[in-house]
């Protein structure tokens, strides 16, 4: 790859300079196991990943109710803040860029993880348990997938705090010393789940039509809004994803209809994520032409793509920037990596979840980048 590559070029997202295009995309490791305060590894694992243009955090907990992951972090204590702002300043003073993705996991959770407390969700839609996508560690330290237990539908009461627990989020994550935050509205977590009609059966305001299942999200927006700029929040969508079963009946018109509200309210940016692509089955065209004819600001795209497909898509102007997720996980310095033209690191997927350092933050760097 010569350094002609569009993804070393630079860009401007509402004020914040990127040195290249290369996002480093929210990725769960689960490796908070203290009451989700974020540990000295993940500092020194972010710090290793600073040269990307643009670094997102791994889902964070908004919410006591919210675990689809065993040891992940959160945003909501004190203790909290202060784990991840040792993070931001370490990421800061090796030049990097960091958002926070906020994250309400909903349904897709077990009493296990929630103190012995039903998992929460809009309408209690639970045919469909052995499709949902929870992990767990065991007393041995593997870290397995577990069975999801019975949702109940949210109050209305719950709904509001749960809108006040994402703007809280934000403000925390601000105070930590974050660039922006994420809000995490794919992946068949609770905004998504709002948005889905067969997830969301409410007879409310925050269901029936496209626009009133966009209400849990809007007012997310509009309650962050108030305290973060929203030039600093972005928003992941998943239009078309299987992962954890949200079956939209028309994601055609709920993407038409949520694409064009994030751009009313000018966010920093769409992060379309293609999960789909994963699985042999890529939706990435679909997606970027459904969002690029309603949504006219910055469009992240994600899910499966490699360094010579990101190149293309930045060069048909298909998109503005491109998150790798497991390239990033073997190749720290995947941004040197691509100017130099060397080969990237396969990651090993026994280290994915949980643990210590291994397969974390033991990743050698090329000897071609030092």
């Amino acid at each position: 790859m010569s350094s002609l590559s569009p993804l070393l070029s630079g860009y401007d997202l509402h004020g914040l300079v990127l040195p290249n295009r290369v996002v480093m995309a929210p990725m769960t490791r689960s490796r908070a196991p203290v009451r989700g305060r974020p540990t000295e590894m993940m500092a020194q694992y972010y710090e290793q990943r600073s040269s990307a243009g643009l670094i997102i955090t791994e889902a964070t907990n908004v919410s006591p109710a919210s675990a689809a992951f065993e040891l992940t972090p959160g945003i909501m204590t004190t203790e909290q803040i202060d784990g991840w702002r040792h993070i931001t300043d370490r990421v800061h003073a090796a030049g990097g860029r960091i958002f926070m993705q906020l994250w309400h996991s909903g349904r897709v959770s077990s009493f296990t993880l929630l103190g012995g407390e039903a998992p929460l969700s809009p309408s209690g839609v639970n045919d469909d348990l052995e499709k949902l996508q929870v992990w767990a560690q065991l007393q041995n330290g593997n870290y397995t997938r577990i069975h999801a237990t019975p949702s109940r539908a949210m109050t209305l009461d719950e709904v509001k705090l749960t809108i006040h627990a994402f703007r809280q989020g934000a403000i925390n994550a601000m105070a930590a010393g974050f660039d922006g935050v994420e809000v995490h509205a794919a992946n068949g977590y609770l905004p998504h789940q709002f948005l889905s009609s067969t997830t969301n059966t409410r007879d409310d305001n925050y269901g029936g039509s496209v626009a009133n299942r966009a209400n849990f999200l809007r007012e997310i927006l509009t309650s962050i809004g108030s305290s973060v700029p929203l030039g600093k929040v972005g928003v992941r969508i998943s239009p078309y994803a299987h992962y954890n079963n949200v079956r939209d009946a028309d994601p055609d018109g709920t993407y038409d209809y949520v694409g064009a509200m994030l751009g009313e309210f000018g966010v920093a940016y769409v992060h379309a994520a293609d999960t789909n692509g994963w699985s042999g089955a890529p939706d990435l065209p679909r997606i970027i032409e459904r969002m690029r004819k309603v949504f006219g600001g910055t469009l992240m795209v994600n899910g499966g793509v490699s360094v010579d497909h990101a190149d293309a898509l930045l060069r048909a102007g298909d998109a503005d920037l491109v998150a790798f997720g497991r390239a990033y996980i073997a190749n720290p310095d995947l941004v040197d990596r691509i100017a130099n033209g060397a080969p990237l690191a396969t990651p090993n997927a026994a280290g994915w979840y949980g643990g210590d350092g291994a397969g974390y933050i033991d990743y050698p760097f090329d000897a071609r980048a030092a």
